[in-house]
């Protein structure tokens, strides 16, 4: 007969904090949000630490080397998607690590023979206003010149107008020699009135763009996250099935951590996985492992060497695993359990590991309700795939800018590896989707890790350990949801009220 878990699978949704006794020291400003991201012994240090407790998902719609970047620099840390080749997936590994900040590679570039109209399309697809002209382009051809917003009128032009005719050539330009440091690009610019400087290296290619607008976030920001040789930190995610091979290639790029992007992970394929990564490196390589839903999935994990355990089965925005196969739990029940189960392994083995809370989010205090049921970071697909910085098309949609959003149990994403099929998809876990359109990431996450500390100090507590210890949450019911939103009034912004 089937095992019955007693009472009710339950969501972050039917929880809100009490709050308790604030003293003058509780402001946002004194709120460390600093957080383990592998497993430490007791009396000792995580060797990695966020600076925020967030991490993007394994995703192809959400986490390549351009997220990596942004989140770094925050604080937090990109795993890139697996779902690629592994020569792929190493050179964005690459691309983190050889950053060098303010030095922005050119996505947007055309050719000569191309069209104002193709300019047009590209910056509504982008935003970008600033467009690289090469011989064929692409950045492995000669770098021609530049266009720019000032370089036409779309009012006194055709859109069959050639690039040629109005870009900047190259001889026009002041440009930087591959070598230079951002110091000296940053006098440059300011010297010369500039926008925008092209970086040109020994061939004549394109080497990068260094932006007047980008002056002030190229100083030293607290928040970044780095190795020791100063280097933004960046994850990778892996699969079951050629980790063998794929493995190596993300140690050899300079991946940071690893972890295991599957769709359940208490299982012997993560086993196999977990097992090879200790042979053949001991504990110098760090890997998460998951997801799980319950105390047994996560012993399991734990007693066979994961770094960190992530908790979560069906509750992401875009996955439909409960809906197609019935599997899963509910987000906080879940992660009460599992949390519970790291406690006791914990207290009888000296080791604290993780806890990545994957999925379940909605609403930004979401995020606050994970930590104090005892997350230490929470793993986000939608969330960042709304950013200029995801690697998704930004689109138009009834008159409405989107972000293109697609699971990896999609058709689209083809991620047959996570599934732990037979080379395909025979039915779909994820759906393809949109997301609104929010904007940069940065502007947006500081919206998001204020709400976290002012919820911190509603709760008189300055760290996560130290909030843990003070959260006291509440069950909801449905009229408490509504009673807790706006009601019973008219929104301005939704009801067109005009002032007389």
């Amino acid at each position: 007969m089937a095992y019955f878990y007693q009472g009710e699978s339950r969501t972050f949704s039917e929880y809100l904090l009490v709050p308790g006794y604030s003293s003058a020291e509780c402001l946002t400003k004194n709120v460390s949000l600093k957080t383990p991201l592998i497993k430490f012994k007791k009396g000792e240090e995580s060797n990695i630490n966020l600076k925020i407790p967030l991490v993007s998902a394994i995703m192809q719609s959400v986490s390549d080397d351009k997220m990596s970047i942004a989140l770094a620099k925050e604080g937090g840390i990109s795993f890139i998607f697996a779902s690629q080749s592994v020569k792929n997936q190493a050179e964005m590994v690459k691309r983190v690590k050889n950053y060098k900040a303010g030095f922005v590679a050119s996505s947007s570039n055309v050719h000569p023979n191309q069209t104002l109209g193709d300019i047009l399309k590209l910056k509504a697809k982008t935003g970008h206003s600033t467009v690289a002209v090469t011989e064929d382009g692409t950045l492995k051809s000669k770098f021609l010149g530049i266009v720019t917003g000032k370089d036409y009128r779309v009012s006194r032009m055709g859109s069959s107008t050639l690039v040629s005719e109005f870009m900047v050539p190259l001889e026009k330009l002041v440009y930087a020699k591959e070598g230079v440091t951002l110091s000296e690009c940053n006098d440059m610019i300011w010297d010369n009135k500039l926008n925008a400087l092209p970086v040109i290296d020994a061939s004549g290619k394109l080497s990068a763009f260094v932006f007047r607008k980008d002056y002030d976030s190229n100083k030293e920001n607290v928040m970044e996250l780095l190795d020791s040789k100063k280097r933004y930190l960046v994850g990778a995610g892996i699969n079951t099935h050629d980790y063998e091979e794929r493995i190596p290639a993300l140690v050899g790029a300079g991946a940071d951590v690893l972890c295991i992007d599957s769709s359940e992970g208490y299982t012997e394929w993560q086993k196999k996985v977990l097992t090879f990564v200790r042979n053949k490196y001991g504990d110098s390589v760090k890997i998460g492992a998951g997801n799980v839903v319950c105390r047994e999935g996560f012993r399991f994990l734990a007693e066979n060497g994961a770094d960190f355990v992530k908790v979560g089965i069906g509750g992401g925005a875009i996955c439909i695993t409960r809906e197609a196969k019935g599997i899963g739990r509910g987000q906080a029940t879940a992660l009460i359990e599992v949390v519970s189960a790291r406690n006791e392994y914990f207290n009888e083995t000296g080791v604290y590991i993780p806890i990545c809370s994957d999925g379940g989010i909605v609403h930004d205090y979401h995020i606050t309700i994970a930590l104090a049921i005892g997350a230490d970071f929470c793993m986000q697909g939608r969330y960042f795939a709304r950013f200029d910085e995801s690697p998704t098309n930004r689109v138009m949609v009834g008159g409405n800018y989107m972000k293109e959003y697609w699971g990896e149990g999609t058709e689209r994403a083809r991620n047959w590896q996570r599934y732990e099929s037979e080379g395909s998809l025979p039915f779909e876990e994820g759906v393809d989707a949109y997301v609104p359109y929010a904007g940069s990431l940065n502007e947006n996450l500081k919206i998001t890790i204020n709400k976290i500390k002012a919820s911190f100090c509603n709760c008189g507590a300055l760290t996560i350990p130290e909030f843990q210890d003070k959260a006291r949450l509440t069950r909801v019911s449905h009229s408490s949801l509504i009673e807790g939103g706006a009601h019973d009034v008219y929104l301005k912004d939704t009801f067109g009220a005009q002032r007389s």
